[in-house]
């Protein structure tokens, strides 16, 4: 009768299921049991964990710029509807500077003539959209004088402002009267006030209503040669001594006669 062998090699320890497993290998060596991964990884490079990211360095807030103040107003004339250049430029500077929002293009036009209304009447200033001493100074930071200028040199341009828009309308009597024209073939009331307006270099609005609404209103005492006198409808140029001059539809030319009537007197200086 054959005899099983129930011997054991030495030093050999055999587990009691029946021949021995291999273990799986994966991809690159690694020895798997199961769902274990022993070893390496599947790429075959060392397990490593991704290096953290580095810190972003504190930055400070950037400290807030102050806007550069503008230039200071130093012209001694008189800013006004239909002003241009540098002066103009720089009064813009300093009206978006106390909350307007203005194009500096150096024409005081419609716009600026309200920003100017608004900065005055926000500051307790006499609300007439001409920029003169008071206005300025308020501008400046509360200096009413004039800077870089005498005020007889002011007075010397107002007088030769009005100098010029007398003569230039006093050229335009016998004119033919022409609604809508404003050259010396046809004119009508406000065609005759920017025709003489212009030539001492000042720039109006185009109608007579909109011409007494870009001035300030003066009492007639107050009027100078050159200043305007206003109807509804109507407007004419102060010429002095009570008289006008006017592109008279009733008249179908430029004449000079006398005030009538109660009219409002207005002045762009």
């Amino acid at each position: 009768m054959a005899k099983h062998n129930t011997h054991r090699t030495p030093g050999l320890a055999r587990t009691p299921i029946a021949g021995a497993r291999k273990a799986a290998y994966g991809v690159g060596g690694a020895a798997i049991l199961g769902s274990v991964l022993v070893g390496t990884a599947f790429t075959g490079g060392a397990a490593q964990a991704a290096p953290a990211a580095p810190a972003a360095p504190a930055q400070s807030a950037p400290a807030a710029q102050t806007a550069a103040p503008s230039a200071a107003l130093d012209s001694t004339e008189k800013l006004r509807w239909g002003s241009r250049g540098d002066n103009v430029e720089d009064l813009q500077k300093a009206l978006n500077d106390n909350g307007a929002s203005l194009e500096v293009d150096g024409v005081f036009g419609k716009r600026t003539h309200a920003a100017v209304k608004d900065y005055q009447s926000a500051n307790d200033l006499q609300v007439d959209g001409v920029v003169g001493p008071q206005t300025r100074g308020a501008l400046n930071g509360g200096s009413s004088a004039p800077i870089g200028g005498s005020a007889s040199a002011s007075s010397s341009e107002g007088s030769s402002s009005s100098s010029s828009i007398v003569d230039a309308a006093r050229s335009a009597v016998g004119t033919p009267y022409s609604w809508g024209g404003s050259s010396l073939s046809g004119m009508d009331c406000s065609g005759l006030v920017n025709f003489a307006y212009e030539a001492a270099g000042i720039d109006l609005p185009r109608t007579s209503g909109a011409i007494a609404d870009g001035g300030r209103t003066i009492s007639q005492s107050e009027a100078r040669p050159g200043d305007l006198v206003t109807w509804p409808g109507h407007i004419a140029i102060y010429a002095g001594n009570g008289k006008v001059i006017d592109a008279s539809s009733s008249k179908q030319r430029v004449v000079e006669r006398s005030i009538w009537g109660n009219p409002t007197f207005v002045s762009y200086r």
